[in-house]
C-alpha cells in the first residue's frame, strides 16, 4: 500500500525535475547565444547565424575550425549542424577530427544503438572531453545521419613524428587502408611557414613533426572526399581544430585542390571581444567567430 500511494508522487517529482532540467538547458543555451559575434569576411560586416547557414548551401563542405575547449564553439557546432539538417535533410554527413578512421565500424555501429554508449566510448577512443562532442553524435544518432571518423590513427601519425612519412610504407596493406593514398604530399611555403611559427622557430631539426601533421591533414580530405565521391550531393560538415583549415591551408587546401567548394569558419575566443577588430582576421575563414574569452573553458 506505501508503495502504491508513493508511485504517482514519483512520477510527479521526475516530470518536475526533468522541466526544470530542460528551463536549465534552454537558459544555457540563450546565455551562451550572447557570447558570440558572427563577422562575414566577404561582406566586411556582422552577420547573424541564419546568414551564414545562407551562404553554406551552396558549398559541398562546410568546415568549422574550433578550438578544442572553446565550450561556445561547441554550442555553435551543434546549432549549425542542425540548421543544416534543416536545409539539407538526411543529405548531411557530419565528419570529425575527434575519430580515427580505424573506428568506424565502431561509430556506425552506435549510430545504429547496437552496442551500448560504454562500450563505443572505450572502443572509439573517444577524446576525454567527448561530453563536448556527445550532443552532436547524438543528435546524428536521433536523425540517422552519417558521422566520418576523419582523422588518421595516432598510432601511425606517432610512427611518422619519430621516423618520418617514408616509415608508412612498411606496414601492412591492411594497416595502410586506414591510411590516405601514399604518397603524400608534403605541403611546403605558407604552411610549412604557418607551421615553423607555431612551433616557434625559424628552422626544424626533422621534417617528422610537420609531416605527420600533414598526414593528418590528408586523412581527414581523403576521408571526406571518398565520403562524397561514394554519396553524390551529400554535404559535408567538418569539425576540426582550427589549424587544419585557417588561412585555407592544411585539410581545407587538400579539399579544395580535390575540387570540393569549401566554406571555413574560424572559431576562437578572443580578447577583443567587447569591440573585436575583424581587420586582424580577414585572411583567417570565409567567417571568423569570436567567442567571449570569460566563458569558462570546458577543460
Amino acid at each position: 500500500m506505501f508503495v502504491k500511494n508513493r508511485l504517482p508522487l514519483l512520477i510527479k517529482t521526475a516530470i518536475v525535475c526533468f522541466c526544470m532540467q530542460l528551463n536549465v538547458i534552454h537558459m544555457n543555451a540563450q546565455m551562451l547565444e550572447n557570447q558570440y559575434k558572427i563577422f562575414s569576411v566577404k561582406e566586411r560586416k556582422q552577420v547573424n547565424l541564419n546568414q551564414l547557414i545562407k551562404e553554406a548551401k551552396g558549398f559541398q563542405v562546410i568546415q568549422f575550425g574550433e578550438e578544442h575547449n572553446d565550450s561556445v564553439g561547441h554550442f555553435l557546432e551543434l546549432s549549425i549542424f542542425k540548421e543544416l539538417n534543416l536545409a539539407f535533410g538526411q543529405q548531411l554527413a557530419l565528419s570529425m577530427e575527434m575519430f580515427e578512421r580505424d573506428v568506424q565500424l565502431v561509430l556506425d555501429e552506435y549510430l545504429k544503438s547496437l552496442i551500448k554508449e560504454k562500450n563505443f566510448i572505450n572502443e572509439a577512443r573517444c577524446w576525454k572531453n567527448y561530453n563536448d562532442y556527445k550532443p552532436l553524435i547524438e543528435y546524428a544518432r536521433e536523425k540517422k545521419l552519417a558521422v566520418i571518423a576523419a582523422n588518421a590513427p595516432a598510432r601511425y601519425v606517432n610512427r611518422v613524428a619519430r621516423l618520418g612519412m617514408a616509415s608508412l610504407n612498411d606496414l601492412s596493406e591492411d594497416a595502410r587502408k586506414w591510411l590516405p593514398s601514399l604518397p603524400i604530399d608534403t605541403l611546403e611555403g605558407a604552411y610549412y611557414n604557418k607551421f615553423l611559427e607555431t612551433m616557434g622557430g625559424h628552422s626544424m631539426p626533422g621534417m617528422q613533426i610537420y609531416q605527420s601533421q600533414n598526414l593528418w591533414d590528408a586523412s581527414m580530405a581523403e576521408a571526406i572526399v571518398t565520403f562524397i565521391n561514394k554519396n553524390k550531393g551529400y554535404k559535408v560538415f567538418q569539425l576540426n581544430g582550427r589549424f587544419h583549415s585557417d588561412e585555407y591551408l592544411g585539410t581545407c587546401y587538400r579539399l579544395k585542390k580535390a575540387g570540393l567548394k569549401v566554406m571555413t569558419i574560424s572559431c576562437f575566443s578572443d580578447n577583443s571581444f567587447e569591440n573585436p577588430d575583424f581587420s586582424k582576421f580577414l585572411n583567417l575563414a570565409d567567417y571568423v567567430i569570436i567567442t567571449d574569452p570569460k566563458v569558462k573553458r570546458s577543460f
